[in-house]
């Protein structure tokens, strides 16, 4: 979901009328037959429809702005939210208390704070579903406990591009590691009775000018990378709402791309639930409606009219649309409420253990956290230090989060208040885990703070002490992108006079993905935090010190500058209000096909460029290596086998990965699966994966249909998309299939 910079001038506020004629609906008594918990969610669904009166079901096919906004009263019975629908009592049906997003319950310090996952980006490089349904779960029960049962999360855009100030909420560049992480995050929200919404569907990849902005791409390429890692979420995680995005695809907006909506969501991958809009992202009532779009959400704040009240009802008067697509909209919307459990199980406000909550946000960060370098061995830390410099990135007061609709207020409050900028998509929020408090605690007395600003100062108390870590951040959030991929605040020349003074420099990043590095080669250790959450001090003290080994992998490739992107720049990217003035102008389209299905490290193999750090890519406090890989083809699946051996004199975690690449020329390597394991020093285990199927097929852009090729398929066993252990071939027969994979999957 999203807010808006400024609501502006001429907006449409729904007046009393149509209240009126909802709230003097029918209140004569009904059997609630659909009471029924025997019955499937899609009978109830019919019978609930079948006793509901035009207002009532025109009530529910629109939400809410759940909170007050330039003069307007919040709405009776919301709960400071995203989104709002009031209950149907004569039917029974609990109002739709929706709320942001996907690392926590947003803007909820009105109602005691909540909890901060990581980022995003964290939590998928883990690689551990496990990691990502405990957060769902948390998250989920947070929500629930706060009287909410929908929530907005389950980013699966693709990271195309570093600067998108939104990556920090997604999963990464590659459609089977994001479509994993994204669907046990909405299995775990929904397991607590709360409906989740996967989004922003699609090709939502850049913030700036993204409510007009299309992106051009081919069926093909589409089909095998960002609908492909949609496709994989739904599948895993059966959320009750898909949200469609601000932007055009191939020049038709989101919300109304009948191709999007009706032929591959709801036809090809037979999705049951309901399509939301974005905040702001509907355009027509006919058109929307006839495209697949079935909820409409806060239009009265920040649509130009509510299409789905009276523009809506008038083409259904004049035939435009017909009853039966108002019908489908509604039923939809009932089935998830009945799927999910929100009818027969009503959220409840009740207490929430906050610490338990945390651990969660702990384990989350100590699992994605990425070893970038270790030279020397200086990391982990030992408790026989006699002195540290602790220096920059608010390290005395908390840790950073990333900014807007997604923000989350911690119970204790945010940690640095009155940051810039003032306005949206602010405030900057600082989780208040300080790591001079938990480093603190380990040496006590040993350990003094510089705040960075004065760069000679940070130089000068670096040089006494023997070690020294630098806390650097980027602050991004959602509606602006970054121009470029530099530290801002003149941190870099911060990290380069600490590093002279200091050979032993260990570097900590609060970011929202990858940056320039310009003094990477002076530094002796590095450590991607990313936006670390609720308990981000403790967990990434307890990982410098060892007490557990850093294990993520990076999710995304990281580039050494610009100039490697399929796109070395972003028209009109920038945010004044935190001195990055735009640069120039939004573009009206961004041309994906560039790159197509070939996301990230693809992208990069096919160009034959070295990135700085590769996808996949994590060191530890051991090693790992592999032996005996044997690749086999039986009764459809494709195994591919190997043994784990940790080499070093720690216990560890390692995450293996299969690549393969089909057969044919100009064919880039795909992630086909991996798997986390841990291994006590000296240990050999034997792993076995099942390459997931839709990997080793191809869609037919004039068949319309999944092609998998016959031929002999390369596999390699990678420690990253760049380095292997082992690789071998194996040969599949050719197989087509349907693009209705409800019908036949590869």
């Amino acid at each position: 979901m999203a807010r808006a910079n400024h609501l502006g001038a001429g907006l449409f506020f729904v007046g009393s009328v149509a209240a009126m004629a909802w709230a003097t609906a029918s209140s004569a008594p009904v059997a609630r037959s659909w009471m029924n918990t025997s019955l499937s969610p899609d009978q109830r669904a019919t019978l609930v429809l079948k006793a509901m009166t035009q207002d009532e079901k025109f009530r529910l096919i629109r939400a809410d702005f759940g909170q007050p906004s330039q003069g307007r009263a919040m709405p009776p019975g919301a709960l400071t939210s995203a989104g709002y629908v009031p209950a149907l009592a004569r039917l029974g049906l609990p109002a739709l208390q929706e709320t942001d997003a996907g690392l926590g319950v947003a803007k909820a310090d009105k109602s005691g704070g909540a909890t901060s996952l990581p980022s995003g980006l964290a939590t998928a490089a883990s690689f551990d579903p496990q990691i990502a349904y405990a957060g769902g779960a948390m998250i989920g029960g947070e929500a629930r406990k706060k009287g909410f049962n929908v929530m907005l999360v389950g980013g699966v855009d693709l990271e195309r591009d570093p600067r998108n100030g939104r990556n920090f909420e997604y999963a990464g560049e590659d459609p089977l590691l994001a479509g994993t992480i994204a669907g046990n995050a909405v299995r775990g929200v929904q397991d607590q009775k709360v409906i989740a919404t996967v989004k922003h569907y699609a090709l939502n990849a850049l913030e700036t000018g993204r409510n007009t902005l299309s992106a051009q791409i081919d069926e093909p390429a589409a089909r095998e990378s960002d609908l492909l890692a949609f496709e994989i979420a739904i599948g895993i995680g059966h959320p009750g709402s898909v949200m469609c995005a601000y932007n055009r695809f191939n020049a038709v907006y989101a919300c109304e791309n009948d191709w999007l909506l009706n032929t591959v969501l709801k036809r090809d991958w037979d999705y049951p639930g309901y399509v939301m809009s974005d905040w702001g992202a509907v355009h027509s009532a006919g058109k929307s409606a006839l495209a697949g779009l079935d909820q409409e959400s806060a239009g009265e704040v920040f649509d130009p009219t509510v299409y789905f009240d009276q523009p809506l009802r008038a083409a259904i008067a004049s035939g435009a649309v017909p009853q039966s697509r108002v019908d489908d909209m509604v039923r939809r919307i009932l089935r998830s409420m009945f799927a999910v459990g929100v009818i027969d199980q009503p959220a409840k406000a009740a207490p929430i253990d906050f610490a338990a909550d945390g651990e969660v946000a702990l384990r989350a960060e100590e699992a994605g956290a990425v070893l970038l370098r270790n030279e020397h061995g200086l990391l982990p830390l030992s408790g026989s230090l006699k002195s540290i410099a602790l220096i920059g990135g608010h390290a005395d007061k908390g840790v950073l989060s990333g900014g807007g609709s997604s923000v989350v207020y911690p119970p204790a409050g945010n940690a640095v208040p009155g940051l810039p900028p003032d306005g949206w998509p602010g405030p900057r929020v600082y989780q208040p885990s300080a790591p001079l408090e938990a480093i603190s605690r380990r040496l006590p007395g040993k350990v003094q703070f510089n705040d960075g600003h004065d760069v000679a100062a940070a130089g000068q108390l670096a040089a006494h002490a023997d070690v020294a870590v630098v806390f650097v951040e980027q602050w991004d959030a959602e509606s602006f992108d970054r121009p470029n991929m530099m530290l801002p605040d003149n941190q870099d020349a911060l990290v380069a006079a600490v590093a002279k003074a200091n050979p032993h420099t260990i570097v900590v990043l609060e970011n929202n993905g990858p940056v320039n590095m310009p003094w990477l080669d002076q530094t002796s250790a590095v450590l991607e935090a990313w936006y670390p959450g609720a308990r981000g001090g403790e967990a990434i003290t307890r990982l410098l010190f060892g007490e557990v080994a850093p294990s993520g992998r990076l999710p995304l490739t990281w580039p050494k500058d610009e100039s490697q992107l399929p796109r070395p720049q972003i028209p009109g990217a920038g945010l004044a209000s935190i001195g990055v003035p735009p640069q120039g102008q939004p573009a009206d389209t961004v041309d994906y096909r560039i790159e197509g299905a070939d996301v990230g490290y693809r992208w990069f193999q096919r160009q034959n460029i070295e990135p700085l750090f590769p996808f996949g890519y994590g060191l530890t406090y051991t090693n790992f290596g592999y032996s005996k890989l044997q690749a086999k083809w039986e009764n459809g699946k494709l195994t591919v086998a190997f043994d784990v051996t940790n080499r070093g004199a720690r216990d560890g975690i390692d995450v293996p990965q299969v690549y393969l690449t089909l057969p044919g020329e100009k064919q880039s390597r795909r992630l086909a699966g991996w798997s986390r394991i841990t291994l006590k020093k000296v240990a050999t285990h034997h792993v076995e994966i099942i390459a997931d199927p839709r990997i080793l097929a191809e869609f037919d852009a004039t068949e319309k249909n999944w092609r998998r090729p016959g031929g002999s398929y390369h596999i390699q066993l990678g420690h990253s998309a760049t380095s292997f252990e082992g690789d071998t071939s194996v040969d599949l027969p050719a197989a087509t299939f349907s693009a209705r994979r409800s019908h036949a999957s590869p």
